[in-house]
């Protein structure tokens, strides 16, 4: 490494960020960039740790020991070659990733780890700035058309390796814009959707076509895809929430997380919400889900000026460090508190709701709610729950939002007439090795495949599918696998 000695002497230091009584007035990102002498030194904390197990990790297998070194020795267009010959799109990992490469950064066992996420968006911001992100269409193709279903994560990664292969690239989006989950998952205050359009357009520079309120098998016909394309790759992801089937759920209030928060991506980008407005503003907030869309929730709703904003999740508050059952370098599940937390929530652990409330015209009031107690196996993990005697009580709550996670794929339309198997969860049935379905010429990647998963696990998905894919087209491959030692 470029200082051999940095890790002694530099401490971690983050962005800082736009105060929060300031930020919850708008829905822009508000972390700072770290000034040029303050990412050398964060650069510079890489240890020459001998093993790097940051890259495994990394779902993608960044080379991030060579990334650092070339940040350190400010060499942008170094550092943006190695990030990019693993990464797609590390404008997006740089912002909405939870880093699993730091949780197995060597530095990490005893001290804060390097900050690779930060160095990760600083590096391709930094070659955005200069100039460096400019098209690089293929100069041969191979005549081969593919469709790839879906513009995610997962669909524009495997759509972008395609298309450096020289194939001729479609993607089929069913919303009225491209970017899935990450144009109206993900609040604009952790990804603004410029950054999104930049990177589509750069692609469509580069040959790749997006066809939008393409909706296969209603408006666009399964029978023409596998008919006019050479191969299909279904990236549609994990659409089907898990819903909380308890007394009342029909009452007006009660809504699940994502019709949410598209709903709000839209307002900002000024598009046709096209339904009923699901507004926070002035109501008690109830948000079910303890993970990230329930934090995106929360932030959410402190901007549209709930009254009140409270998390509930069902397991128990996790620990603050490593335990026994979580050794380094595993990825390990302790509190986090994001930056819609700090905004203001009230969180509780270990609570389950057993009914929904509502007056005499339907509308959410309240909700029953009961604490529990966790009973743990041997290795500390929570194995069953009994409710906690005299602990019912009623919550006022005007809004619900049900933040519970994803069950499967649309199974209707698509899949259905396209004759695609399923795995016993409700995926689509693809091996980790081939990525292909049942139908030879059809590949799968993402959450639609693995289940809800990351957005930097649909990156990789794309790009692992995008490699056998182009396998299958031309019998061999050139694209890069994750599994790569150096960069090319």
């Amino acid at each position: 490494m470029g200082k051999i000695t940095g890790f002694k002497e530099y401490d971690r230091v983050a962005p800082s960020k736009e105060d929060a009584k300031h930020r919850v007035k708008h829905y822009r990102e508000f972390l700072e960039e770290l000034p040029s002498d303050e990412l050398n030194k964060q650069a510079a904390r890489c240890m020459d740790c001998g093993v790097p197990f940051c890259q495994s990790g990394c779902p993608l297998g960044n080379v991030i020991p060579e990334f650092n070194d070339a940040v350190y020795k400010g060499e942008w267009k170094k550092a943006a070659d190695i990030l990019l010959s693993t990464n797609n799109f590390p404008e997006f990992t740089g912002r909405i990733c939870p880093a699993p490469c730091e949780s197995a950064c060597v530095l990490g066992i005893n001290r804060s780890p390097v900050a690779i996420e930060d160095i990760e968006k600083h590096i391709i911001e930094i070659a955005y700035a200069k100039g460096y992100m400019k098209p690089n269409a293929p100069v041969l193709r191979t005549g081969k058309k593919v469709a790839v279903i879906g513009s995610g994560p997962a669909g524009m990664a495997a759509a972008a390796q395609l298309n450096k292969a020289g194939h001729e690239v479609v993607v089929f989006e069913r919303d009225d814009a491209p970017g899935g989950l990450l144009r109206y998952g993900i609040p604009d205050f952790k990804l603004q959707k410029d950054v999104v359009d930049r990177r589509i357009k750069l692609m469509e520079e580069e040959g790749v076509v997006f066809k939008c309120n393409a909706n296969v098998g209603e408006n666009v016909e399964v029978g023409m895809l596998l008919r006019e394309y050479s191969a299909v790759v279904l990236a549609g992801g994990s659409t089907i929430p898990r819903d909380l089937g308890i007394e009342g759920r029909e009452a007006k209030g009660v809504h699940y997380a994502m019709d949410f928060l598209k709903q709000q991506n839209k307002r900002v980008a000024d598009r046709k919400v096209g339904v009923e407005d699901i507004m926070a503003t002035g109501k008690n907030v109830i948000v079910i889900g303890g993970g990230d869309t329930g934090s995106d929730c929360i932030g959410t709703s402190n901007r549209h000026g709930a009254k009140t904003v409270t998390q509930f999740e069902i397991m128990p508050t996790p620990p603050e460090a490593r335990t026994p059952n979580m050794p380094w370098p595993t990825y390990p599940m302790l509190m986090k508190n994001t930056s819609s937390h700090e905004e203001g929530a009230a969180r509780s652990w270990s609570i389950n709701t057993k009914k929904f409330i509502a007056d005499d015209k339907g509308n959410l009031k309240a909700l029953r709610v009961v604490d529990v107690e966790w009973e743990t196996d041997a290795n500390g993990r929570a194995t069953s729950f009994k409710e906690v005697a005299g602990s019912e009580r009623d919550l006022p709550c005007e809004l619900v939002l049900l933040a519970m996670g994803f069950l499967h794929p649309q199974k209707e339309g698509l899949l259905e007439k396209m004759g695609i198997e399923l795995d016993a969860r409700g995926n689509v049935k693809a091996s980790e090795q081939e990525y292909r379905t049942n139908i030879a010429k059809v590949f799968a990647a993402g959450d639609i495949r693995r289940g809800q998963s990351l957005v930097v696990w649909a990156i990789s998905e794309g790009r692992e599918a995008a490699r056998k894919a182009d396998e299958y087209l031309m019998g061999s491959t050139k694209l890069a696998t994750k599994d790569a030692e150096t960069y090319a």
